[in-house]
């Protein structure tokens, strides 16, 4: 496994093919981090659509999203499914943040969290707006998740810093 970035670095970046539910339409874009700077982005790294722990967490952390805009807070699931499945995913439990297709699991590697077997180790990266880790959380098995309570705390340590 490759390591993961570092506490207090520039972390690096990339762009995915994805997209967000906005009421009944799905949009479909591109998103690159380094364009998401000047907010947080908090990158949740799920091993699959419309698995029992991934949904829990997704549908958790899509159900506190005015607790995220209310820290300035992006939050964006990244998994190795496909477009096409993120959209059925999103539409079937209302998931109002954007999902991300790293197929070929490429960002997974560069983060350190891809995992044989599984995919994609569950995991949580925490960064600031100016691109710099703040906090993470790899998870070995990941059969639970970081709370929103949990995030939405290292995310408010983050603004006070």
């Amino acid at each position: 496994m490759a390591s993961s970035p570092q506490l207090g670095r520039t972390v690096p970046d990339f762009t995915l093919a994805g997209g967000a539910l906005d009421g009944d339409t799905f949009e479909r874009r591109d998103y690159t981090l380094s364009a998401a700077r000047g907010r947080a982005v908090v990158l949740a790294f799920y091993p699959g659509d419309n698995t029992a722990v991934c949904t829990k967490q997704l549908c958790s952390y899509s159900s506190g999203m005015e607790t995220f805009e209310g820290l300035d807070a992006e939050v964006w699931g990244i998994s190795p499914q496909d477009v096409d499945s993120h959209e059925s995913f999103a539409r079937a439990h209302s998931l109002r943040m954007p999902l991300l297709a790293d197929t070929g699991r490429e960002i997974a590697r560069t983060y350190g969290v891809a995992a044989p077997g599984i995919g994609v180790r569950r995991a949580v990266f925490l960064i600031d707006a100016e691109g710099v880790l703040r906090w993470k959380h790899v998870a070995l098995l990941g059969a639970t998740f970081q709370s929103l309570d949990t995030l939405a705390g290292h995310l408010s340590g983050i603004q006070s810093a």
